[in-house]
């Protein structure tokens, strides 16, 4: 894919790496962020119907990927609001029925996720599409976003006025059955 050691970045410190550094960091462990895709690569990915909107980032004390915090708001306010590359509705369903449905064939609980309907579980985020943005960046991967009034898990605030709550875990597990 092209990518050389001058694309990959050591998440605890933000340095961009040489052949030497990767390997005495690969002996430590830890994160190293790829940075491949590119703006047209992006926009072309999401115009894609079949795209869902996601992230495989992970944090380690407080450092990783932006992404991590920071992609559905991203969605959002960058390429729904500002950039126009998809409809509000498009980047929704991208976020939330498509990945319920992808996976709900191997766990059935997904079928009560991704929907508002009786019987699904009240997983909502209510925003402000208007001010809606993500503020992570490399070095602040874990900076909240902006315009996010609300969260419900399972019906429970976590966020409530723009304000996480802490100590409380309405979440239920997502699991499918071992075979």
């Amino acid at each position: 894919m092209g990518i050389t050691y001058k694309d990959l970045e050591w998440a605890a410190t933000g340095e961009r790496l040489t052949e030497e550094t990767f390997k005495a960091y690969r002996q430590k462990g830890g994160i190293v962020i790829v940075h491949l895709m590119s703006e047209d690569m992006i926009q072309f990915a999401l115009k894609n119907p079949l795209t869902i909107v996601a992230s495989d980032s992970l944090l380690m004390g407080g450092k990783g990927h932006p992404r991590s915090t920071g992609t559905f708001c991203r969605v959002l306010g960058q390429y729904v609001r500002e950039k126009k590359t998809l409809t509000l509705m498009e980047a929704l369903r991208k976020m939330t029925l498509m990945p319920a449905q992808r996976i709900e064939g191997r766990v059935p609980s997904m079928k009560n996720k991704g929907r508002i309907r009786i019987g699904a579980d009240a997983d909502i985020t209510i925003f402000d599409p208007e001010k809606v943005i993500d503020k992570a960046t490399f070095k602040e991967p874990i900076k909240y976003s902006e315009g996010i009034g609300f969260v419900l898990v399972n019906g429970v605030p976590v966020v409530k006025d723009g304000q996480l709550l802490t100590g409380i875990t309405p979440g239920k597990p997502v699991r499918a059955a071992v075979k």
